[in-house]
């Protein structure tokens, strides 16, 4: 693992680090807050997942976490979005929404992506072996939070693995997308025209399916220009609703789909995580 930089913040170290990933087949770059702690001691993990077109530097230079982390007392991990570099495969259009920038937290099985993008590998297992070798982080003691695409994969990474994270949150997510243009662009061009291995990464058909976890926040801003046809929040408040998983699902007014947003309630979130964790 190569320390890209480190910079002193709230008492703690933010660091961005690069290693080359047997998973994805290419070098990767991935954040980490790390706050004030005693020597010796571990602390717990939150994972955020990113959206599309972003890197690990969109919620590092503008989520405004680390004051509360470093309160808290947690670790802050934020991945990169896709496999990157030489011969890693794009969309053949260069679209936002599909290839690098786009790997939408699964494991590809159809070419030319398959060697490549394998995001779900990666940040459920390749990059916590990682981390845990490398930082004080406490195992035990895991939660993910993302945004579109990472909302995603935030909420099925969280209901396939309910008893690794305590906590599960979302802003804006994509809770659907064997039902909105992005996901089916998506799905069908990472992993084919099988719908039935579409359900395993769309957090509404995962708990139709029988995916349960303890509870859920999710915001969602009203003035999002993607909600309507890409986020359709209402899905999934119906399908916890259906499954009696408490689900606080708040659509704040006026809020767009930025980091303006992100960052006005990221504190409400890193609570709801700190005090599951």
């Amino acid at each position: 693992m190569e320390t890209v930089s480190t910079n002193r913040a709230f008492g703690g170290v933010q660091g961005v680090y690069r290693h080359a990933s047997t998973t994805c087949g290419t070098d990767m770059t991935f954040s980490v807050y790390v706050p004030p702690h005693v020597q010796g001691t571990t602390l717990p993990v939150v994972w955020y997942l990113s959206g599309l077109t972003c890197t690990h530097a969109n919620v590092t230079e503008k989520g405004e976490y680390r004051r509360l982390c470093a309160e808290l007392g947690l670790i802050f991990v934020a991945p990169d979005t896709s496999p990157r570099g030489e011969g890693v495969a794009d969309d053949p259009d260069g679209a936002y929404d599909f290839g690098l920038g786009a790997g939408f937290y699964v494991d590809a099985t159809q070419q030319p992506f398959a060697h490549h993008y394998r995001m779900w590998s990666y940040v459920t297992e390749e990059l916590p072996a990682l981390v845990a070798a490398a930082f004080p982080a406490d195992m035990t003691r895991q939660s993910i939070m993302g945004h579109s695409m990472g909302g995603h994969g935030a909420l099925t990474i969280g209901l396939t693995f309910p008893d690794r994270f305590k906590a599960v949150s979302a802003f804006a997510p994509i809770v659907a997308p064997s039902q909105v243009p992005w996901g089916r662009k998506a799905l069908g061009g990472y992993l084919g025209d099988d719908r039935a291995a579409w359900r395993h990464h769309d957090a509404v058909a995962l708990i139709e399916d029988g995916a349960r976890i303890a509870d859920l926040l999710v915001d969602q801003g009203e003035a999002d220009p993607f909600l309507a046809e890409q986020l359709r929040p209402n899905l999934l408040d119906a399908a916890c609703k259906a499954a009696g998983i408490p689900l606080t699902l708040r659509l704040q007014p006026g809020y767009d789909h930025s980091y303006y947003t992100i960052s006005t309630f990221m504190e409400d979130h890193l609570r709801w995580h700190g005090a599951r964790l």
